[in-house]
């Protein structure tokens, strides 16, 4: 078991998992030839516009007792997802509507992570797997309103990972 980083390293370590491209997953940015242009930590006061993004935050935290001296903290995952519409695409709403679900396939595959590990790269105990998990759950904004009105297309990913156990 790696040694224990803490709570607050949490959003870190899976941006680090989702930046990853030494392994047999999708990579997922636009520089090892992904999808995505920007995966990073925590939403900018100024979130690129131009730019494919991901941001991943903790929307939750509770930390479960795993036995009488021992509690294993539970993060939600919420990954907000920016896919600005390009012009160069034909036909346009159509076009982007499809390169984001194609991009979103491949974020999966990567949060789901390799058969018979789930830790993303022993980053945590498990990952999507959590005995209260949903899985991974995606939700994708209207389409009719995001492109009108921020000229882009926005979903919003969710998952439980769990860390590994400390003393209480």
């Amino acid at each position: 078991m790696p040694a224990y980083t803490g709570t607050a390293s949490a959003v870190a370590r899976e941006v680090a998992w989702l930046q990853t491209a030494n392994d047999d997953l999708p990579y997922l940015l636009t520089a090892d030839g992904g999808p995505w242009q920007n995966i990073q930590a925590y939403w900018p006061r100024t979130p690129a516009t131009q730019q494919t993004s991901i941001y991943v935050l903790r929307s939750s935290w509770s930390d479960d007792r795993a036995s009488n001296a021992r509690i294993r903290p539970t993060y939600e995952f919420t990954l907000k997802l920016v896919w600005p519409i390009r012009r160069a695409v034909a036909p346009l709403a159509e076009g982007e509507q499809q390169a984001l679900d194609n991009a979103v396939d491949l974020l999966v595959q990567r949060i789901r992570g390799p058969m018979f590990d789930k830790t993303h790269g022993g980053a945590f105990l498990s990952v999507g797997e959590a005995p209260r998990s949903p899985g991974v759950r995606i939700t994708f904004d209207d389409p009719e309103v995001t492109i009108d009105q921020q000229k882009a297309l926005r979903a919003t990913v969710s998952y439980y990972a769990d860390d590994y156990e400390v003393q209480d």
